[in-house]
């Protein structure tokens, strides 16, 4: 049975960019006049050029950078952060990289035991507790990422191309898996790609950035509702969606 969002989720901002500007000591202004909320329920997706400042504004929102101007709401003690690297410890077992967040974050034993393996199991690795990274495809790794976060319970998630390194099927599934997790925990989604259709798949609204220095320049609501079907990457106003993303994205390069 289709089920949708908690709509009562999206009735307050999570993350809000206000005229965000971003310029480098070497003089490089990588953002420009940035400004955009994003709530629970609400799964954004920015693309854009290389090089056009979509990283920089998730290390703006989780205060490993400091912006030049503007300003930045969000609550950054349960904020989850998925790199384009799975990052994890390699000394560490699955189990033991899944409980790092709330081990640091002071959550007692008992309640970090029960976190890790909810977390394990909404991202499908049972069985895999014991496990070191190495013995890890690339696709699980970033499942192991993910969960790590997930003990948190997050009301913001920013994910940074973390599914670019896999191939294409693994990707996919990834994807698929990702926007589960979005419907069930409802959470507020960042998300960067320089895919239109990961973009178009996974969200409610995507937005383009302009080349360097970027802004924003388009925003496309998504129509699609909860959950997708994998074949919905067939359906004739899916193509007809990401065709209008990628003319944009086109333009954005001028």
């Amino acid at each position: 049975m289709e089920q949708k969002l908690n709509t009562d989720l999206s009735t307050s901002t999570s993350l809000s960019f206000d005229d965000i500007g971003m310029i480098f000591p070497d003089g490089t202004e990588a953002l420009q006049n940035i400004s955009f909320d994003l709530s629970r329920g609400e799964f954004v997706t920015i693309v854009g050029p290389s090089g056009c400042g979509k990283s920089t504004l998730l290390k703006i929102a989780s205060g490993l950078l400091e912006p030049t101007s503007g300003t930045v709401e969000v609550d950054r003690e349960r904020l989850g952060y998925v790199f384009q690297d799975a990052t994890l410890l390699p000394w560490r077992t699955v189990s033991k990289n899944v409980e790092l967040l709330a081990e640091l974050h002071g959550t007692s034993q008992q309640e970090r035991k029960k976190l890790v393996q909810e977390s394990i199991e909404l991202v499908g690795l049972e069985g895999f507790e014991n496990h070191y990274p190495k013995s890890l495809s690339g696709g699980m790794k970033m499942r192991c990422s993910l969960a790590r976060s997930l003990t948190l319970k997050p009301p913001v998630f920013l994910f940074d191309e973390p599914f670019g390194a896999v191939d294409e099927i693994t990707r996919e599934h990834l994807n698929e898996e990702t926007q589960q997790l979005f419907k069930q925990e409802g959470f507020a989604g960042l998300f960067i790609t320089h895919s239109i259709s990961e973009a178009v798949f996974m969200s409610t609204k995507v937005l383009v950035m302009s080349a360097r220095p970027g802004r924003l320049v388009a925003e496309f609501d998504i129509p699609f509702e909860y959950p997708r079907n994998p074949d919905l990457r067939f359906d004739a106003e899916f193509a007809e969606m990401c065709g209008k993303v990628s003319v944009e994205l086109r333009g954005s390069h001028s």
